[in-house]
């Protein structure tokens, strides 16, 4: 079984996001999407459950390989999936990649999984696990266009994914806002899971350790056979401005006469915010 995790690069949420002259985001510093933890959670505990003692003995064998496509920092991303568990990663990384939409990452992606699927063994099958959206561009268009692109079976914002070898048929619970739903599928496919699918690990000192001997390659659009001409944005910005700067807010003090709560009931139902 080859489990294949799209981990991205992404700026820290908690930092101020800056675009540069051409309107790209200035990508220097970075660290691993968080929404991406848990796909790599899932994959892990997928490893972890079709090769347990309890399991048959023709249990398959599971490689995970971390998955990234970005500049040179992208490899923090890599970094931190395997110090997490994953076997090994490959970081896509091409000067024609740079301002890449949906639409090229998408046709990119599908060029590096299907080299990585005529490396790997002929009776491994194979599953695509992501986030449910990047924390960055937040489109949760990749996984759809990857999906198509490939021609595999899509499933997405799952909470709960199992495997069955034998039958090549993965399980996934799915949550909406009105029901609960549990669907089959045939592998090869693309899977998205949500923040509410598990509680990510962290990486033991044993395990960061160990991260640094597992192989992680770095692939240029020519190892892929991908042409910089074949890649075509569809989408363009056009202007950007910073969001302007928050007002002051109001305080409103209560002198007892109830003045206060009528302006302030008044505000909130101006905004129908009541």
């Amino acid at each position: 079984m080859h489990l294949i995790v799209l981990v991205k690069w992404a700026p820290d949420a908690q930092q101020a996001r800056h675009l540069t002259d051409s309107h790209h985001m200035d990508r220097g510093e970075g660290i691993l999407s968080e929404l991406d933890e848990y796909p790599l959670e899932t994959a892990l505990q997928l490893r972890e459950a079709l090769t347990s003692p309890d399991a048959a003995d023709s249990a398959p064998t599971v490689r995970i390989t971390a998955l990234t496509m970005g500049p040179a920092g992208a490899a923090a991303a890599v970094k931190k999936a395997l110090q997490m568990g994953a076997d090994d990663a490959v970081h896509l990384s091409d000067s024609a990649l740079t301002g890449a939409d949906v639409a090229a990452t998408s046709l990119a992606l599908r060029h590096v999984v299907e080299t990585l699927s005529s490396t790997t063994e002929e009776s491994m099958q194979q599953l695509v696990l992501t986030g449910m959206a990047s924390t960055d561009g937040e489109t949760a268009a990749v996984p759809a266009q990857l999906a198509e692109r490939l021609g595999w079976t899509l499933v997405t914002r799952t909470t709960e994914v199992s495997l069955d070898p034998a039958s090549a048929t993965l399980i996934a619970v799915r949550h909406t806002e009105t029901e609960t739903q549990r669907v089959s599928a045939l592998l090869p496919a693309v899977v998205t899971v949500t923040d509410q699918a598990n509680t990510p690990r962290y990486p033991s000192f044993k395990a960061i350790m160990a991260a640094k001997k597992k192989p992680s390659e770095t692939w240029s659009l020519s190892d892929i056979g991908l042409d910089a001409a074949e890649l075509t944005n569809r989408v363009q910005v056009l202007e950007a401005a910073p969001r302007p700067p928050r007002e002051a807010g109001r305080i409103l003090t209560d002198e007892g006469d109830g003045a206060a709560v009528t302006e302030l009931v008044e505000f909130l139902s101006a905004r129908r915010l009541i």
